[in-house]
């Protein structure tokens, strides 16, 4: 019997995507790094040519409208790490994933919202002389979560 409180899973998602190009080479990373599914908060997807895989089609896609809607449907046991260049975001390089999350990336022009900053058990940022492509940020984040660390 799988016990939702010990089996790893992860999610990763966008808020409010600024370009649909964008998500597609999201779910193409997230697919390729693991991800259990996927999702959109507020704008929604559209097929892309960059999800070359068709990632969307190979594993679960979920659309909310709002914040609360996302959050009230939240896996049981998940905890939201929201990527964000914030002072009281963790240095990536450093933090413990949690062994159930859900990665939430902001628009590059927004960022995440206040209130998804809020809700967010933890807010996590990375080395970057600039901010980078929501896509690429998504990619270093799994790829650090593929890494042999600890997990919270």
């Amino acid at each position: 019997m799988n016990d939702n409180f010990t089996n790893e899973f992860f999610g990763i998602g966008i808020q409010n995507g600024k370009t649909p190009e964008n998500l597609g080479v999201l779910w193409r990373s997230a697919q390729n790094l693991g991800a259990s599914f996927i999702f959109t908060i507020g704008n929604r997807y559209a097929k892309q040519a960059s999800d070359t895989h068709n990632a969307v089609k190979s594993m679960p896609y979920f659309h909310y409208e709002t914040f609360d809607e996302f959050y009230n449907n939240l896996p049981k046991g998940a905890r939201i790490v929201g990527v964000e260049l914030t002072d009281e975001a963790e240095d990536l390089e450093t933090f413990n994933h949690p062994r159930r999350c859900v990665y939430l990336l902001g628009a590059e022009d927004h960022g995440l919202s206040k209130q998804a900053i809020e809700k967010s058990h933890f807010l996590v940022k990375f080395k970057s002389q600039l901010s980078l492509n929501v896509s690429v940020a998504g990619s270093i984040v799994m790829y650090d979560r593929s890494l042999a660390k600890p997990r919270s």
